[in-house]
């Protein structure tokens, strides 16, 4: 746990200099670092319901391709 949010705090501030270094604004700098990893955490949510979904179904298909003798092409 302390890895993880040693490295929470790193990306924080690594978002904080590199945007500020970019901008030269201190609000837009911190609305930055804030608001990408709400919208990363969001996008990280919906990625993961589409994939547990899409392994399901390869999951499915070959369960159904062995049962019926069939030779299942799987692809990641």
């Amino acid at each position: 746990m302390a890895k993880t949010l040693t490295f929470g705090i790193m990306h924080l501030g690594i978002a904080f200099s590199v945007t500020y270094a970019l901008t030269g604004s201190l609000a837009i700098s911190g609305a930055i670092t804030f608001i990408e990893p709400a919208v990363n955490t969001m996008a990280h949510y919906f990625f993961d319901r589409y994939w547990e979904k899409r392994e399901r179904r390869h999951a499915d298909n070959a369960a159904a391709a062995a049962s019926s003798g069939e030779t299942a092409l799987v692809s990641a």
